[in-house]
């Protein structure tokens, strides 16, 4: 008769250095589930069996046939396992739990079992993140589309709160200064992210970097520390890599690797995402040491639209007979779209030289319409606030909320949802300790 053990078999000691090697953690043996799985992923809700071929009688397996001698007792003692078996997993799924069966002759071919484990797990794990001055939702946006779900989101203004509630009624929305906000309820947390303020660091203000009062880095390394997530993600200016600004980037370094994490810094450009806007942004991204050696920065190849193919429809929507004409002398991708601050007056595209930009794209860069251009209407038109959603990489059904210039601050402001996306995409694929070819 064969030896079965109930716990800590060959098998489980296998699967649970391959989870640990690709970054989960997880509990063993839990008594106060159905069945007791073999590993557990608390958290995460997913409840995982390493089974034996012959004792629970896997289908088209050498090993999962009833034997031919004594058949009247192995028969009903092993069809008994998988009735307790079916049992044990519709009670998992009717408490919410995520079941993963694991088979002995799994085992057997590691890159087999580890493409099982991520095909699982790609359906059934969260990446949980948390992110602050969220603006208009353009990284989070992305990162949702990257596979994470976001347990907060920090926001002061009111009326970018209501554009993000607008669009995504499930988000846990908070309306807070970041200084007086606390991650320290918050567990598991797989990725910390944000776009904070820019103008400590902009060519278009003082550059007075961790002088300004406005400067939350400080506040990005006390999160980090309150939550230990595994990724801390924050975008900004190109300014940022100035080289007055050296010391300062050494000293947030030095920071996170006082708690244990490797600094990445890159300079990225939103056109090679897709998005038809000239926008580079610098990307800072720290990752644990055990997850910092699978990082590759996502390379950008993707072909940008120009700003007659990106508005076309919109421009001709109300009817305007030259929305043709103009999209083909609109052939470019636009210039970095400026959402300015509070002390900004009203909606318009930028200063001299980036109106001079889009006049080249006969577009009035003066200010911002209500409306596409009408049938009949003659000159150069006006952009409005959707279309420079669009410009800014957002889809046409993500709606801003407020009037015409907060609305548009809030589009100014966002980091373009494609760029973010291919972060997240990277970030999750240094989660699962995937090795990749730079």
């Amino acid at each position: 008769m064969r030896r079965i053990l109930s716990k800590d078999t060959q098998p489980e000691l296998i699967v649970r250095r391959l989870l640990y090697s690709m970054g989960y953690r997880f509990r063993t043996h839990d008594k106060a589930l159905p069945g007791k799985p073999d590993i557990v992923i608390k958290h995460e809700k997913i409840a995982i069996f390493i089974h034996g071929c012959f004792w629970h009688l896997h289908k088209n397996c050498n090993e999962g046939r009833i034997p031919k001698t004594k058949k009247g007792y192995w028969k009903p003692k092993l069809e008994a396992n998988l009735k307790r078996d079916a049992n044990n997993i519709r009670d998992l799924h009717r408490q919410g739990w995520k079941v993963l069966k694991i088979w002995e002759c799994d085992i057997k071919n590691a890159n087999k079992l580890k493409t099982k484990i991520s095909s699982f797990m790609d359906t059934a794990y969260t990446y949980k993140s948390i992110e602050i001055c969220t603006g208009a939702g353009g990284q989070a946006l992305g990162l949702e589309q990257s596979g994470f779900e976001h347990v907060a989101l920090v926001e002061i203004e009111p009326i970018a709160c209501e554009t993000l509630k607008n669009n995504r009624p499930q988000w846990n929305v908070i309306q807070s200064d970041v200084k007086v906000f606390h991650a320290s309820k918050y567990h598991n947390i797989d990725l910390l992210a944000g776009g904070i303020p820019c103008p400590p660091f902009s060519i278009a203000g003082k550059q007075l970097g961790s002088k300004d009062e406005r400067d939350l880095f400080p506040e990005v390394l006390r999160l980090a520390n309150e939550c230990n997530p595994k990724v801390v993600m924050i975008e900004n200016v190109k300014g940022l890599l100035d080289d007055k600004f050296t010391a300062y980037r050494v000293f947030i370094e030095e920071n996170f690797d006082k708690m244990g994490y490797k600094c990445n810094w890159k300079l990225l450009h939103a056109s090679d995402f897709g998005v038809p806007q000239l926008r580079p942004r610098v990307v800072f991204v720290a990752l644990k040491n055990e997850y910092s050696k699978y990082f590759i920065w996502p390379t950008g190849k993707k072909e940008s639209k120009t700003v007659g193919q990106s508005l076309h429809h919109l421009m001709k929507s109300n009817g305007w007979e030259k929305a043709d004409e103009w999209a083909k002398k609109a052939n470019t991708i636009a210039p970095t779209l400026v959402g300015g601050s509070k002390k900004h007056g009203g909606p318009d595209l930028g200063p001299t030289r980036a109106r001079a930009a889009w006049s080249n794209l006969n577009v009035d860069g003066i200010g911002l319409a209500n409306q596409p251009p009408p049938k009949g209407f003659l000159g150069n038109p006006r952009l409005t606030v959707p279309m420079t959603a669009i410009i800014q990489g957002f889809p046409v059904s993500w709606k801003i909320a407020g009037g015409k210039t907060a609305a548009y601050r809030q589009v100014g402001n966002a980091f373009p949802p494609p760029v973010a996306r291919a972060v997240g995409d990277t970030i999750i694929r240094a989660l699962r300790k995937e090795v990749t070819n730079a």
